[in-house]
């Protein structure tokens, strides 16, 4: 599996493996712990992650109102990662005043991952690299800031 850039069937295995091997307590490694802990946060998607054969290739249409969990896991995984590393720099700060302002860590990274899905979808739509300028100001915006 490439670390950075996973297909969509790798990052689904993964997390389904991270699920599995938690319930079966099974040694996990340091990216599958973080997974399991956003996992924990999300308990609906939990029996989905508990059915490989049927969800490995499930289709999901945001324009049907459909949510795809493994996109929302995955979003959290990376929000996780941009913080650990202060990449771009001040989303520690960010995410310190969303944990204020909600007090749960777990609301604080949704305002942070609708962010990153906005400067994703940007980036599709333009057919452009990601847009860190851009995505630093969504991330400021919710927090009141202007840049």
């Amino acid at each position: 599996m490439s670390l950075y850039n996973p297909s969509r069937d790798q990052a689904r295995q993964f997390l389904f493996d991270a699920w599995a091997k938690f319930k079966q307590h099974s040694p996990l490694s340091d990216l599958e712990k973080i997974a399991v802990e956003v996992i924990q946060m999300h308990p609906e998607y939990q029996p989905m992650l508990e059915a490989p054969e049927r969800y490995m290739h499930q289709q999901y249409f945001p324009e049907m109102g459909a949510t795809n969990p493994f996109l929302h896991l995955s979003l959290h995984l990376s929000v996780i990662e941009q913080i650990s590393i202060n990449q771009p720099i001040g989303i520690i700060e960010v995410y310190a005043t969303l944990q204020q302002k909600h007090g749960d860590k777990h609301m604080a990274q949704h305002d942070l991952l609708e962010c990153l899905a906005e400067t994703i979808w940007q980036a599709q739509r333009n057919n452009t690299p990601l847009d860190s300028v851009y995505y630093l100001s969504l991330l400021n915006q919710r927090v009141g800031k202007t840049a």
